[in-house]
């Protein structure tokens, strides 16, 4: 089965310095898929990403889960051959295959050695993979009971529910609303024909980005890109989705048997293109995103001991994708810790970060930059994100300028113009009574 990491810290930071700027090459294949390509030839390796507008936001209505199942069944059968036998020749060859879906997008990736035996096997595997999954009737049935006994399984967690009321209060109608793993009702509805429709629709070569990273020349690279997308369906590319309109202040309490009180308190925040992508990244930091440099674990954690651990984020998508805070405190606590948590959110609003702050963030964030590319496979993943959001392609190469630009006045004015603090949606699950 596909592997399924949900990046939300990958869609946040992707910062490349000036001294290590990466060549990325970029062409649109005969069939008319978009294909980012960095050339590499230090490993004797090569990385290759797919990535589809299937995430589970593109679930129709009824049918929860239908994106997770399609996306999770690609490799349990493909071109005649089992899931058995896919997994038996990739590990022949060395190759790794692995997935991830989220709201947005579907994706599968290659690793394998770029001599030519090997990756020729690999790519032929990865091409029936996603050009010729057979959906076979009995897996099918096997994968609905797993994801269903999954789902149920995680209901037991206090922040697996909370997740997934934030979501609920947050985006109301909007597709976003829609849980990646799906709703056990809608999956035993499912079958073999809404996978296949799904499949037809969603994973066709106008809507495909194609990543790839290492030791091929560029006209290798094309004739691969071609390869994989040749069998695809030419269904049209997929319109975007709806902007999310702003939610309702609400506060919802769920009643669980946890020996804490999972708090998540939030809003509507920005799109991935957001013009205030950078001010609203940087002021995130010394807000809650810089572990224990931010104001809510020194408010929360430090000052007062409500929590161990107090956090904020933004998770921008195709479109607006929510800003979180969180925090997990004593259930008789849970009342101050939030409080404190939403005085010290209107503060900021408010204030804005110190310039002391706002140093230390900038220089933390542009510092970490060795650690954020320094292997293929990381590359690969940023290559992904700038294909499929369209992201400008010197992004990597002006992203330290742009958080150096940061001043106070960019993150008070893109706060004030993204979050209003009397307009939150917050989610407290623990609480040992429900309302």
């Amino acid at each position: 089965m596909l592997i399924k990491p949900f990046l939300v810290v990958l869609l946040l930071a992707l910062p490349l310095s000036a001294q290590a700027a990466l060549t990325i090459q970029h062409w649109q294949t005969p069939q008319g898929a978009r294909v980012l390509f960095v050339e590499s030839h230090e490993l004797p390796m090569l990385d290759v990403a797919v990535d589809f507008p299937a995430g589970s936001a593109r679930d129709p209505a009824g049918k929860a889960g239908l994106a997770q199942l399609t996306h999770g069944l690609l490799d349990q059968g493909a071109g005649g051959l089992s899931d058995t036998a896919i997994a038996h020749r990739l590990a022949d060859v060395g190759a790794v295959l692995s997935g991830h879906l989220d709201r947005d997008r579907a994706g599968v990736t290659l690793r394998t050695l770029s001599s030519a035996s090997e990756r020729e096997k690999a790519l032929e595997l990865l091409a029936q993979v996603l050009q010729r999954p057979d959906f076979p009737q009995a897996v099918v049935k096997r994968e609905k009971q797993r994801l269903i006994a999954s789902i149920r399984e995680a209901e037991a967690d206090p922040g697996t529910v909370a997740s997934k009321a934030f979501y609920r209060a947050l985006y109301g109608a909007h597709p976003y609303a829609h849980d990646t793993a799906g709703e056990p009702a809608a999956l035993e509805r499912l079958t073999r024909s809404d996978l296949q429709a799904f499949y037809r629709t969603h994973y066709s070569v106008p809507s495909v980005v194609i990543s790839l990273m290492g030791d091929v020349t560029r006209a290798e690279a094309e004739a691969i890109a071609v390869r994989l997308t040749a069998g695809l369906s030419k269904a049209p590319a997929l319109p975007a989705l709806p902007q999310p309109a702003p939610a309702a202040v609400s506060d919802k309490r769920i009643a669980h048997p946890s020996t804490q009180s999972h708090v998540l308190m939030g809003a509507v925040g920005m799109a991935r293109n957001d013009p205030d992508y950078f001010p609203l990244f940087v002021g995130n930091y010394v807000l809650g995103g810089g572990g224990f440099d931010s104001r809510l674990l020194k408010e929360v954690r430090d000052k007062r001991g409500y929590a161990y651990s107090a956090y904020s984020y933004f998770q921008p998508m195709s479109e607006a994708g929510p800003f979180q805070l969180g925090l997990q405190t004593k259930l008789e606590q849970t009342d101050d810790a939030l409080k404190v948590a939403q005085a010290t959110l209107r503060q900021f609003i408010a204030d804005g970060p110190s310039e002391a702050e706002l140093t230390q963030a900038k220089s933390n964030l542009t510092g970490g930059f060795p650690l954020r590319i320094d292997s293929n496979r990381k590359i690969l993943d940023y290559l992904s994100v700038i294909g499929f959001y369209n992201l400008p392609l010197d992004y990597l190469d002006t992203w330290v300028q742009q958080v150096d630009a940061v001043d106070v006045a960019a993150v008070k004015q893109a706060f004030a113009r993204r979050i209003d603090p009397d307009q939150l949606v917050t989610v407290v699950v623990g609480t040992g009574h429900a309302r």
